[in-house]
């Protein structure tokens, strides 16, 4: 007869992990430790940011995962029409429909100063997130 769930030890397992993981993150900003001394003996300071940066930075993510999911979408119409399952309406719907999201994209990076290209994020060895 298959078991009902995880072995007990494996679940006590799993609860000591997260446990340790969470003692690590502090609860409230002042049991933060100060930073460490820097090599030259200087304390080090903590990043500050520009509010309209911050508004800036968030936008461009949220517009680099509606870049992404269009770019999937548009990808999945396209195997759509090349399995031939759609008709000649459905296929203009579907075109017209991803060329006014792409003119969406284009007016809302240019409202934040932004280009499709700025969208790409580099993910270091992988290359970069988008396809050229």
């Amino acid at each position: 007869m298959p078991s009902e769930g995880p072995p007990i030890d494996r679940l006590r397992e799993v609860a000591e992990a997260a446990r340790r993981a969470f003692s690590v993150l502090p609860a409230r900003p002042e049991e933060i430790a100060p930073p460490p001394l820097s090599r030259g003996g200087a304390v080090a300071h903590r990043l500050r940011t520009d509010p309209d940066t911050v508004e800036r930075d968030l936008v461009k993510l949220v517009l680099t995962i509606v870049e992404l999911l269009r770019q999937l979408m548009e990808r999945q119409a396209l195997h759509r029409v090349d399995q031939g399952g759609l008709t000649e309406e459905q296929e203009e719907r579907l075109g017209m429909t991803l060329m006014v999201l792409h003119d969406r994209m284009d007016e809302l990076c240019d409202r934040y100063g932004l280009t499709l290209d700025d969208l790409n994020l580099d993910l270091g060895p992988l290359g970069t997130l988008l396809p050229p």
